[in-house]
């Protein structure tokens, strides 16, 4: 379902002024009611002062006090007239509302210092019709202001919200390859940290698109190499003049084929841990340890390595074991790739206060200080490095951390020789 924040605000700032307006009216119709009906008593007292020597006045007659008919009274002065019967003769002076045959009426009664008495009597039908029309006439003005109040309301919210469109057709404007961060001059300061907030945003996307394009430049070209060398290859062996020659053009293409295959999955590997489909669990990380072991082994005893794991604490990780996987065994591939024969390579479990510590340790030629934070780069790799790597394994282990929440940490041995890879997490207990 939409929701429009404007449509949202003028409603319910409209209704707010329209609720107060209305409450406002009905505050000044009741002020001014009520001071139409003092005017009316103290009226009715200055009367009586004015004619308190004064005989009575019919109010049919068109004698009386007021030029309009309807706001004339009956002015009794006693004892020289004959009071009517609605008038009790143990009426105090003041103020009385008394009810007769001819209607209601508003009394007031006046003593004099002779002891004559002056008693001015008025309709309240006419008295409330009176008051009435006062207090609406104060309302006019009000119920008139209400469209234009409703009509600025609207228009207010509307020239807030201009800036809010203003960026967004800003953000439709821009290149998806090369996003541009947004202007936040003359923004409110409700909206510029939210604009900020999609600026730092913009600078991460940009930074991506372009780690992006670099990995798929690396890629082709990493790519493209060994698919030269696998045509050349199958050339070669399609002119193979004997079957001796034939085999021995075979293994150059095995080897290619191999190493194309590996890096292939390697870049299946380091996709599939940047989408970040798989659900993380629990993972007894010294059953992982062990099967990698076992998985290794082979490899370090045709090297002539001593391959052995160091088991000092027992504790499992929060995490898919896949990923886990790939960052150890890129580890161990590593260690092993570069421990010469007689060396040693060992995975080390530790406990470090909440974390877990995973460590590969070899005794490599290691990797100078100053190249440390260039070896997590895809298709990085070392000048002067030996093999046939493709430079990926630290980058899958690095982004595999990054989606775990753990970190890697690249430094030498306490003797100063070799190598040590340590992975930590936060550990469950």
């Amino acid at each position: 379902m939409k929701r429009s924040l404007q449509s949202h605000l003028s409603l319910m700032l409209g209704g707010a002024v329209l609720i107060a307006a209305l409450v406002a009216a009905l505050a000044s119709f009741i002020l001014a009611y009520s001071e139409a009906k003092e005017f009316q008593d103290d009226m009715l007292r200055q009367v009586a002062e004015l004619y308190g020597d004064a005989a009575q006045v019919d109010a049919r007659s068109n004698e009386g006090v007021g030029g309009d008919p309807e706001s004339r009274i009956l002015i009794l002065h006693l004892p020289g007239s004959r009071p009517p019967a609605w008038l009790a003769a143990d009426l105090k002076a003041g103020f009385h509302t008394l009810d007769t045959d001819s209607g209601r009426l508003r009394v007031y009664i006046h003593d004099n210092a002779t002891g004559a008495r002056t008693v001015l009597a008025q309709p309240t039908e006419v008295r409330d019709e009176i008051a009435v029309n006062s207090a609406l006439r104060t309302l006019i003005p009000l119920l008139l202001l209400l469209p234009l109040l409703a009509w600025l309301v609207v228009r207010i919210v509307r020239r807030g919200f201009v800036p809010v469109a203003r960026l967004s057709a800003s953000l439709d404007a821009q290149a998806a390859q090369r996003p541009l961060p947004l202007v936040d001059d003359g923004l409110p300061d409700e909206i510029r940290p939210f604009v900020q907030a999609i600026n730092r945003l913009l600078e991460r996307v940009n930074l991506l698109v372009t780690q992006q394009m670099r990995f798929i430049a690396d890629a082709a070209h990493e790519l493209r190499s060994p698919l030269t060398a696998l045509s050349v290859q199958a050339q070669n062996l399609d002119r193979a003049t004997s079957l001796a020659d034939m085999q021995a053009r075979v293994a150059p293409l095995q080897a290619g084929i191999e190493r194309a295959q590996r890096l292939t999955d390697q870049l299946l590997n380091l996709a599939r841990i940047q989408t970040g489909g798989a659900a993380e669990t629990e993972v007894e990380v010294p059953a992982l340890a062990r099967a990698l072991i076992a998985e290794f082994l082979p490899r370090a005893e045709a090297g002539g390595i001593d391959l052995g794991l160091d088991e000092k604490a027992r504790f499992s990780l929060h995490a898919t074991e896949e990923a886990l996987r790939l960052i150890l065994a890129s580890a161990l591939d590593n260690a092993l790739k570069y421990t010469p024969a007689g060396g040693e390579v060992t995975l080390r479990l530790l406990a470090a206060g909440d974390a877990g510590l995973i460590e590969v340790v070899d005794t490599g030629p290691g990797i100078p200080q100053n190249e440390r934070g260039r070896v997590f780069d895809a298709f990085y790799r070392l000048p002067g490095a030996i093999g046939t790597g493709s430079g990926l394994g630290l980058a899958i282990a690095r982004e595999a951390a990054m989606r775990l929440g753990g970190s890697i940490e690249l430094r030498t041995r306490q003797d100063g020789s070799g190598l040590v890879f340590s992975y930590r997490q936060k550990r469950h207990p």
